[in-house]
């Protein structure tokens, strides 16, 4: 059998291909590091062979609570070289979340960044999986330095694996509640790649790649790893939090060709740039987006100042990448497209009937990149994967020339008088208005009981607030008499996750 370890594809290959001294990996802030194709081959080699001088076994997991920093694809393809789990772990979570995490997971080695001990130290206190804690930078006590744990390892040839083979763990987001760990195997990862990196996207090996979705994400690990790596590009990582300032800079010093962003922060972004009056400093020809369906106006405002499309699309992390999406020249705005290469959508109504055109009903989808299954989760693995469909939870609807259209998560829709409301459709409305940065559109009951929107804004700086009835007028003008938010609350942030989707139960139980 061949050897179909994902590491060996998506780092060793370049050796032979030619890539050694090609930068794969440089740091946009911190100490600015970079690091070829041929030293991460090497140092991946390493990694592997400390493990398994630990006492590491194959499958057992190595959670990673590391910012994107050099170490972060070392320690990733590393682990996988070893045939242990890399399991990347959401670098803003509390430590009762991470506590709760790596008791779930049963990992037996962690790697973090020290700027996160502080959050974590806590979170390990009584653990009774882990052997060791390898900390990147100052090792505090009672744990061991990364450089000290690799120090004259033996560099080891990637384990045997087989493509069905378990290779690594996600935890999904929490924009619903708890993260349940995702299964993912070994051939998902080039599946991914090989559909919507490179038969959409088109990344090439002259690309520089900037993700702002950080690579413990499945859209960052996609955005910022395995596409730019499969075609042999480089890619800019940053640590910090991505602010208009930071990405401005970025864009203008790095001068990546390809940015992946999320709509929060187009929005923020365009905002940005049009109080500034001036046009963008960037090399950008192509940008993508996910996390949340991206408003039309943001999409349309964007590509008139960066004269760059953006490529709208949806993915899950049961799915690992983007399977619905627009692409290159083919962009419409407010839609999520439609299926990537290699993969079939369908719409179903309450019974697994397939709707109409123009109804609304969940979204499922089958294709080459679905997880195994939930860990720890089997009545949800039962209820997610059902044979080769994988059902996303998204409400969408399909339109007479076959795009589709997002229309809000299934545990977020609701009727009024009867008639489904999509909350993404109140929103996008919303932030049509000139002094509307960001919308969310919840659910919330009257005086009668009876279920109508509710809306939560963030207002752009400098701009006269709107009355509550200005931005009820301006949403039945738009959209439509009943679908107008009774109720109208002006915030200063919206609750999200770190990879930018809305919260919307948090808001439903603040109202």
């Amino acid at each position: 059998m061949d050897n179909e370890n994902a590491a060996i594809w998506f780092v060793d290959r370049h050796l032979e291909e030619g890539r050694a001294g090609k930068t794969a990996f440089r740091e946009a802030d911190g100490e600015k590091r970079a690091i070829t194709y041929g030293q991460l081959a090497g140092e991946t080699a390493r990694f592997a062979g400390a493990l398994q001088r630990h006492g590491v076994r194959r499958e057992e997991r190595v959670a990673m609570i590391v910012r994107d920093q050099i170490e972060f694809p070392v320690v990733f393809w590393g682990a996988l070289k070893a045939g242990a789990i890399p399991v990347p772990l959401n670098t803003l979570l509390s430590g009762q979340v991470y506590e709760a995490i790596l008791n779930d997971s049963r990992a037996s080695i962690l790697v973090v960044s020290e700027q996160l001990w502080g959050v974590v130290k806590p979170a390990i206190d009584g653990n009774r999986f882990l052997r060791a804690v390898l900390v990147i930078g100052g090792a505090p006590e009672g744990t061991e330095s990364y450089t000290t744990f690799v120090k004259d390892a033996p560099a080891i040839e990637a384990a045997e694996a087989h493509s069905d083979e378990l290779a690594f763990w996600l935890y999904s987001s929490g924009s619903t509640g708890t993260p349940k760990g995702v299964r993912h195997v070994h051939g998902s990862l080039r599946a991914t790649a090989e559909t919507f990196g490179a038969q959409v996207l088109g990344v090439r090996e002259d690309d520089t790649v900037f993700s702002v979705a950080k690579m413990f994400f499945a859209y960052g690990l996609g955005n910022a790893m395995s596409f730019p790596m499969a075609a042999g590009a480089t890619t800019v990582i940053y640590s910090g939090r991505p602010t208009p300032e930071s990405v401005f800079r970025i864009m203008a010093v790095e001068k990546p060709t390809i940015f992946c962003g999320v709509p929060t922060l187009y929005a923020a972004l365009v905002a940005e740039q049009e109080k500034a009056g001036t046009a963008p400093v960037h090399n950008i020809r192509l940008c993508t987006s996910a996390g949340e369906a991206l408003p039309r106006e943001i999409g349309e405002r964007w590509e008139r100042l960066w004269r760059a499309e953006i490529v709208d699309g949806v993915g899950s992390t049961e799915m690992l990448h983007i399977f619905l999406s627009n692409r290159p020249g083919d962009i419409h705005y407010g839609t999520s497209g439609v299926a990537v290469p290699g993969y079939e959508v369908r719409l179903v109504d309450e019974h697994d009937e397939d709707v109409a055109e123009g109804e609304v009903g969940e979204l499922l989808v089958r294709g080459p990149s679905s997880a195994e299954g939930y860990w720890n989760r089997r009545h949800k693995s039962q209820s997610t994967f059902q044979g080769h469909w994988t059902r996303t939870g998204d409400k969408y609807e399909r339109t007479a020339e076959g795009r589709y259209v997002y229309c809000g998560r299934t545990d977020d829709m609701f009727k009024v008088s009867g008639i489904w409301v999509s909350p993404f459709e109140v929103e996008q409305a919303l932030v049509e208005h000139p002094a509307v940065l960001e919308a969310a559109v919840v659910a919330r009951a009257d005086e009668k009981d009876l279920v109508k929107p509710a809306a939560f804004i963030v207002l752009k700086d400098g701009i006269a607030a709107p009355t509550p009835d200005e931005l009820k007028d301006f949403v039945k003008d738009k959209i439509g008499m009943w679908k107008y938010p009774r109720w109208v609350e002006v915030v200063e942030e919206l609750p999200k996750t770190a990879t930018g989707k809305i919260q919307r139960f948090k808001l439903r139980e603040a109202g």
